[in-house]
């Protein structure tokens, strides 16, 4: 029927006929292309967004202050007294500067600090030589005992930043279960538990396993500080105060060695720096075993002049004496 009626329509009718059906098809072809450039556009524009909003998070995330620290470790430092109990303290609010904690150092207990970093073999070292020893100075309240936890070794873990979560976990006990931070620190540092460098270090579940042996809980407070490295901030600020501003609380004029001497000391115009580890302080000055001599002995010659300035009795003195020389 179409055909017929095609036949009977005229020459120019057929013209016609043909440019509106051209006319009709131009028409639908521009609205099929403006659909696909609105579809493009659209889809340039969700994607732009997309961009944007991932380019905020980070940029978020980037600029966001650092949280708090652990409590109990305003300075950088858990502090251990008699009976290795960590000595109670606020935290360390964003923003906020280490403080040194105020010492008299002309009076016992004798103020020891170590930084340490729980991946630096000499801290393992250090810890399994000096250790036993030390704890039983500090459980009888001879020893104040501070213990700044640093990342300084972070690159010899492969990329897990087994330094960090160590010292991670170290801060998460000393603020929510403060009475098994001093094991904990041992532990960490026993060559039982210290991995190598160049290697992973223990997990983060093999960490809270050595928290858990060393007599803490594994509550759900304690797995999120560890899962969410609460406190990796805070450990790399330790590090950088410690590298860059320079060692907290010092004697006046007290010099650290330059690295790897026995002898040569660091400008005394410009800031202390840690160079090494471990670092240990005895009553605001360096202890160094090359040039001071075993540990115990460093803390008895240290105490028996202490007890001498304050007057102290000569059988008290005579004992100090005679145990330096077996320490020795």
């Amino acid at each position: 029927m179409a055909n017929e009626t095609n036949d009977r329509l005229t020459k120019n009718a057929r013209r016609s006929q043909a440019r509106e059906q051209a006319r009709a098809a131009r028409e639908k072809e521009k609205k099929r292309e403006k659909r696909n450039r609105l579809f493009l556009q659209g889809g340039v524009v969700l994607g732009v967004l997309a961009v944007l909003a991932v380019v905020a998070l980070i940029v978020t995330q980037t600029m966001k202050p650092a949280g708090p620290g652990p409590e109990n470790m305003a300075s950088g430092g858990a502090i251990f007294e008699q009976d290795l109990k960590v000595v109670e303290g606020p935290a360390l609010k964003p923003g906020e500067e280490r403080v040194a904690p105020a010492v008299d150092r002309e009076q016992l207990p004798l103020d020891v600090a170590i930084y340490v970093d729980y991946m630096c073999p000499a801290c393992g070292a250090f810890e399994q030589q000096n250790g036993t020893m030390l704890e039983n100075y500090v459980g009888s309240g001879d020893v104040k005992l501070q213990v700044y936890p640093i990342n300084f070794l972070d690159a010899q873990s492969l990329g897990s930043r087994y330094s960090t979560r160590a010292a991670n976990l170290f801060s998460c006990v000393v603020e929510q279960q403060p009475d098994a931070a001093f094991e904990l620190h041992k532990r960490l540092l026993s060559a039982e538990v210290q991995p190598a460098e160049q290697t992973e270090g223990l997990s983060d579940d093999e960490l809270l396993e050595q928290a858990e042996a060393a007599g803490a809980d594994l509550t759900p407070e304690l797995r999120e500080c560890v899962k969410d490295r609460e406190f990796a901030d805070f450990i790399s600020g330790n590090t950088k105060a410690a590298t860059e501003t320079g060692i907290l609380g010092l004697a006046e004029g007290a010099q650290l060695l330059m690295p790897r001497s026995a002898t040569e000391l660091q400008p005394a115009d410009g800031p202390q720096r840690l160079v090494s580890t471990p670092l240990v302080i005895v009553n605001g000055e360096q202890w160094d075993a090359g040039r001071d001599g075993p540990l115990e002995a460093h803390l008895l010659k240290v105490r028996g002049e202490i007890e001498e300035q304050n007057g102290d009795s000569s059988e008290g003195g005579s004992a100090d004496s005679e145990d330096a020389e077996q320490a020795e």
